[in-house]
């Protein structure tokens, strides 16, 4: 199978994209791993592939399953299971990380026994943080395992003595070995093998379908890079498009009909306007500072002790939206703490800042030519429903009733769009060799 691939490296996240030679998406990744570009983009790269290897897996089980729901079911397991494994091999890398550090650094003997002790812990709760339901913060590993470390590590400093400085000081350097860790080409027919075994019999031919959709050959074609940290990523200069021009392309194809696109990504916001083509033809961005984007949201999630995905269900929560004056990410936790010390709700706090964030957006728009029909949102804080309703509420004050599109991947815009013009790429090479052979 042949395929183009869009690199997306932003601020907080590097997105892969893959297409087919007919343009259809193939498969979609994602890492959160920033300590190495290089890596992140292989990783985020095998993410991907390992998505369009579950798509295959997904056709061969179609004539085997009963019904759709039977099909969607055992997929779910399988993927689970899948990530399990995963999480496993990340973890025992980890782990080695970590004792491997502990005897460079000769630490007394009541600290190892206290780490030791934190790592079969966390091999331990494995199976229930991906059991169906499974409470997890985030899928990434840094995410999950430093969660579970450092809350284990105060339990261990409390009971056992030993210094949380110094365990957290290994998870700092231990969680670095583990993302400049190269992407293994294997690992889907490995983990997929294990997750097929786990689940039994569940369905026949489930491990003759892991078998064939490893099997597949992919072959790159092309690949085009975007994104916030665009200059450095392993693409020649020539394959390197601007965010605008990718998240312009992106919606286009996601929602034919879009004209007006606004991106609130990591580091930036853009707002972006198109014509029927997919083409650009007016932008702003807000490139100076972080003030209303992610990085933004995600200091008040820190400052609140909470999982970014938390704010926006609990902003849904308020009764009012509390006036922020500012949503400059120098000053946030200095307005958060005195709205709280005047004794406002946590919940109308929230609204009052997601609000704040969508105003600043709006005037980014104004600039760029204002919204026009068909609207569409993209970048990671599209998950978020409290910015979704606000940006609803204010455009539709503003402009009316029209069109407002959201995919529930709207994070991999950019990524899609880079795929897409690496495709165009290859399409004209061919063209062009063609015609010099004729």
């Amino acid at each position: 199978m042949r395929y183009c691939v869009g690199i997306d490296l932003g601020s907080t996240t590097t997105k892969a994209v893959i297409v087919g030679e007919g343009g259809e998406i193939l498969g979609r990744g994602i890492t959160n791993s920033r300590s190495n570009y290089k890596v992140a983009c292989d990783v985020a790269l095998a993410e991907a592939l390992i998505d369009a290897r579950f798509a295959r897996v997904s056709a061969e089980l179609t004539p085997a399953a009963s019904n759709e729901e039977q099909r969607g079911r055992l997929l779910r397991g399988l993927e689970l299971r899948f990530r399990e494994q995963q999480y496993r091999s990340h973890l025992a890398y980890f782990a080695a990380a970590v004792l491997r550090l502990l005897d460079a650094g000769g630490s007394a003997s009541h600290v190892r026994a206290a780490v030791e002790w934190i790592l079969e812990r966390m091999s331990a709760e494995t199976s229930t943080l991906y059991a169906e339901g499974g409470r997890r913060k985030s899928d990434f590993f840094r995410d999950v395992a430093g969660s579970r470390y450092m809350h284990l590590a105060e339990e261990a400093s409390r009971e056992r003595g030993a210094s949380f400085d110094r365990m957290a000081g290994l998870f700092d350097k231990a969680i670095l070995e583990v993302e400049n860790r190269p992407a293994d080409p294997d690992s889907f027919a490995v983990h997929a093998r294990a997750a097929a075994r786990a689940l039994g019999e569940s369905l026949p031919g489930l491990g003759a379908a892991v078998e064939r959709a490893a099997a597949v050959p992919m072959e790159r074609n092309a690949g085009v890079g975007t994104g916030y940290g665009r200059s450095t990523l392993p693409f020649p200069k020539d394959r390197i498009r601007s965010e605008i021009l990718c998240h312009g392309l992106g919606a286009h194809a996601m929602f034919p009909g879009t004209r007006t696109v606004l991106d609130i990504g990591g580091q930036d916001t853009k707002a972006i306007q198109v014509d029927s083509s997919g083409i650009v033809t007016s932008f702003q961005m807000n490139d100076r500072c972080a003030a209303g984007c992610g990085r933004y949201l995600g200091y008040i999630a820190d400052e609140m002790n909470l999982g970014l995905h938390e704010l926006g269900p609990m902003a849904c929560g308020a009764r009012r939206a509390v006036r922020i004056n500012s949503t400059c990410t120098v000053f946030a936790g200095a307005e958060l703490r005195e709205r709280l010390s005047l004794g406002e709700r946590r919940e109308d706090i929230l609204a009052g800042l997601h609000r704040a964030i969508i105003l600043r957006s709006m005037s980014l728009l104004a600039r760029s030519g204002g919204v026009f029909d068909e609207f569409t949102f993209t970048g990671g804080v599209a998950r978020n429903p409290a910015a979704v309703a606000a940006l609803d509420g204010v455009v539709r004050e503003n402009y009316g009733d029209l069109t407002m599109n959201i995919s529930p991947d709207s994070i991999y815009t950019g990524a899609l769009g880079a795929a897409l013009f690496a495709r165009r790429e290859t399409l004209r090479c061919g063209s062009a060799e063609a015609e010099a052979r004729a």
